[in-house]
């Protein structure tokens, strides 16, 4: 297995890296700043200049990976086309080489509540209808998927146990980067992650159990 992580140097993409790395996963970081990722990413990832936004640097930093994780996101700002460009579209284009290059398993980190158009954060140029878009693209692309729909992004880990349902079933609630990582890294491990959009959060309450439990519980 070779990964190639798509938004390395995002705050979610940096710990699906390390996480790669953790375990002794050949890891391929596709950045746009290589000094940035330099100073942010572990050594042991090797560095890749590529961009989603450009389909012609795919095919190339993709090279002999065989698992795709994709962390990419519209950062908030003030470009109304941000979202439909790197949420859907460029998700899109990876799609398309990913599936070109025969890739056996493609997991997307999308987000919670995509199928809820009046949520607040379609407030932000609609990003949660684009994601909903770029996983239906993945669905119908014929790849071996796993989409990953996380609630609320924590920066700091803790100690809850991971909740995980099946879609639009989950509709509020939190969970840290670094089990968000270890989810979407997990899956490439267990036969019941394909071809599922598992949703997750965090809970201190909730009863541990292991990745593999987790993903056989999603019907």
């Amino acid at each position: 297995m070779k990964a190639l992580v798509a938004g390395a140097t995002g705050q979610t993409g940096q710990r699906i890296v390390r996480e790669l790395v953790a375990r002794g996963i050949p890891v391929r970081a596709m950045v746009r700043d290589l000094s940035k990722a330099q100073s942010i990413l572990p050594p042991e990832a090797e560095l890749v200049v590529g961009d989603v936004l450009d389909p012609t640097s795919l095919p190339t930093a993709l090279a002999e990976s065989t698992v795709v994780l994709c962390a990419t996101g519209a950062k908030p700002g003030f470009d109304p086309t941000a979202p439909y460009k790197v949420d859907y579209e460029g998700t899109k284009n990876l799609v398309d080489a990913a599936k070109a290059k025969g890739i056996e398993q493609f997991v997307f980190v999308s987000s919670l509540c995509t199928s809820r158009l009046f949520h607040p954060l379609n407030l932000f140029f609609l990003i949660l209808v684009w994601k909903k878009q770029a996983e239906e693209y993945l669905q119908k692309s014929g790849l071996t998927y796993t989409i990953v729909r996380p609630g609320g992004l924590k920066n700091e880990d803790n100690t809850d146990a991971v909740v995980m349902s099946s879609a639009d079933t989950l509709f509020d609630g939190s969970i840290p980067r670094t089990k968000v990582a270890q989810t979407s890294v997990e899956a490439l491990f267990s036969p019941s992650a394909r071809n599922k959009i598992v949703e997750i959060v965090a809970k201190p309450n909730a009863p541990t159990k292991s990745f593999d439990e987790l993903f056989v519980g999603v019907g």
